[in-house]
């Protein structure tokens, strides 16, 4: 199965840089497998610690052989036994470091490719890799540099003090390095691994340790030199200045490459982290919320990575909450709760009504099963709720097979009647055209309503409550008589803009169920439709007159 997860890659503005090739070679493929995952580490690091160690072995053999003066008696004697002896242990050096990596290497594999770290002692194997790694070599190194000092201590005191000193440093140096390439290696790894986690009080070294490292490589190794080469000179009698010039001159070269590369590296092992989290903000601050860092690092930098992906997760789920709040109650209510909270309560606004119901649908969910008939009301509100976002209402609540809409509320809508009138002309047509198995009616009404949020401290909902509530309803009701199908109140039409009212006609006068004032009706102008041939309404419900 092909795994796809954040690669540790190099930011925008560094991915065609010099070391970008090289990057993208040490990160392979975006999509790959865990198990290519593991493999692709293992051959990295046992390649590149391999070229590590053997150009450290050989730099200090160069330096040791023609750097640092050898006794004058039987010199070419001790040069060939210290190329023999240092020969022969790098080459036996090399299969025991090939061993231990393979068992450090099978923990791996078996981390990459299982479910991920489950525990902060399963983290450690990969967390502690590079440093596992680094005192591995550093074994190595120490054993063959006693043996080195052990080996020259016959010839000479002073040369196995210069022998020692030289291999100390060099093995320090290439110990460091190869530290230093295997956690770069090993960082995608270990993002497959952690899966944006990371063990907490890992104790690895952090960004002054490895500051602290860079100062040591670049500035300490080559002083501790200088200060072998100086003690070496003040205990001979009469010391060559050729060879110390000489000797210097070679430390200094050699610090000068080695301290920067190192130091490069260390530097970046910092930045990379902190400017991958600084391009995830800069996308999150873009309201990209599906960003997301690698976290491969077990030191504060990894914690930061781990947080910001805990910071992002939290976001999407208050977004997620919020998209849910604002399908349920309508995006500007959700809005405005959010900013300004929530309390108990209304306010008088200038509101326009659309009140839609289905026509026989008692009826209709007896003749069908229930899913054809949720899939029919799912059908029906969807070109509700379509046309009334589209014309600045919102759908305010459903109530069984019929909708409520309100335009003005809770956000003023200046021309809400005609905004209101242009919906309610649309959806009937869109109604007749999108879901022809039902009959809607269509009730328009405007004037003043309290909008607010009623109910309890522990269950409410935003609502309109008023007299323009009441009339759309009543008009719905008169309306499922009508061939049109849409009725609206004349004060509604009174109140849009001429071009609007002009597509209304007025009719008579009606004095609707439950109210004592007579209200002006008013259709819309323009064919009628063919009225169904057989009705499912039934005998109307009594509106009066």
């Amino acid at each position: 199965m092909d795994w796809d997860g954040p690669l540790p890659v190099m930011p925008p503005h560094r991915r065609w840089s010099l070391l970008g090739p090289l990057l993208r070679l040490i990160d392979g493929p975006a999509r790959t497998t865990p198990a290519r995952v593991a493999q692709r580490a293992r051959v990295l690091v046992t390649v590149c610690t391999g070229i590590a160690n053997l150009g450290g072995a050989l730099v200090v053999l160069l330096f040791t052989m023609l750097v640092v003066p050898t006794p004058e008696a039987g010199s070419d004697r001790l040069r060939l036994v210290n190329l023999v002896v240092f020969t022969g242990y790098v080459i036996a050096a090399v299969p025991v470091g090939l061993l231990l990596g393979e068992r450090f290497f099978r923990r791996v594999r078996r981390l990459v490719e299982g479910d991920g770290i489950r525990d902060e002692r399963a983290g450690f194997v990969l967390l502690y890799g590079p440093l596992r790694l680094m005192a591995l070599h550093l074994a190595l190194w120490t054993v063959g540099t006693v043996g080195w000092v052990v080996i020259n201590a016959p010839f000479s005191a002073l040369l196995a003090f210069k022998v020692g000193i030289t291999g100390l440093l060099g093995g320090l140096t290439t110990c460091t390095i190869v530290y230093l390439l295997t956690e770069r290696i090993l960082r995608r790894a270990v993002t497959t691994a952690l899966r944006a986690e990371v063990p907490r009080r890992t104790g690895l070294p952090g960004v002054v340790a490895r500051s602290m490292l860079a100062w040591a490589l670049g500035t300490a190794v080559p002083l501790l030199g200088l200060i072998a080469l100086a003690v070496g000179a003040f205990l001979i009698d009469d010391p060559d200045v050729e060879d110390l010039a000489v000797g210097t001159l070679a430390l200094a070269c050699t610090s000068l490459a080695v301290g920067f590369g190192v130091t490069y590296v260390a530097a970046r092992a910092i930045a990379d982290p902190v400017e991958s989290v600084r391009f995830a903000m800069a996308r999150v601050e873009r309201g990209d919320l599906a960003a997301e860092v690698p976290v491969y690092d077990g030191s504060e930098i990894g914690l930061l990575q781990a947080g910001f992906n805990h910071m992002v997760a939290g976001l999407r789920e208050h977004e997620r909450l919020r998209d849910l709040f604002g399908r349920q109650v309508g995006e500007d209510v959700a809005k405005l709760a959010l900013e300004r909270g929530i309390e108990l309560g209304g306010e008088t606004r200038e509101v326009a009504v659309i009140f839609v119901d289905i026509i026989g649908s008692t009826r209709l969910a007896a003749d069908r099963p229930p899913t054809e008939v949720v899939g029919l009301l799912n059908r029906f509100f969807a070109v509700v709720v379509e046309v009334v976002g589209r014309h600045g209402g919102f759908v305010n609540k459903f109530e069984g097979d019929a909708a409520l809409a309100i335009f003005g509320a809770p956000l003023d809508l200046p021309d809400a009647p005609t905004r209101a009138l242009r919906a309610a002309r649309e959806l009937a047509a869109r109604l007749r055209a999108d879901v022809p198995e039902l009959q809607a009616a269509v009730g328009v009404s405007a004037g003043e309503a309290v909008a607010g949020h009623i109910g309890a401290e522990e269950r409410f909902e935003y609502t309109v409550i008023g007299d323009p509530v009441n009339e759309a309803a009543r008009l719905t009701d008169l309306a499922k008589r009508t061939p049109e199908r849409v009725l609206a109140a004349g004060s509604v039409v009174a109140g849009a803009d001429p071009a609007e009212a002009e597509c209304w006609a007025p009719g008579e006068e009606v004095t609707l169920r439950g109210r004592t004032r007579t209200t002006t009706l008013a259709r819309p102008r323009g064919p009628r439709p063919a009225a169904p041939r057989t009705s499912p309404a039934g005998p109307p419900r009594e509106i009066g007159a």
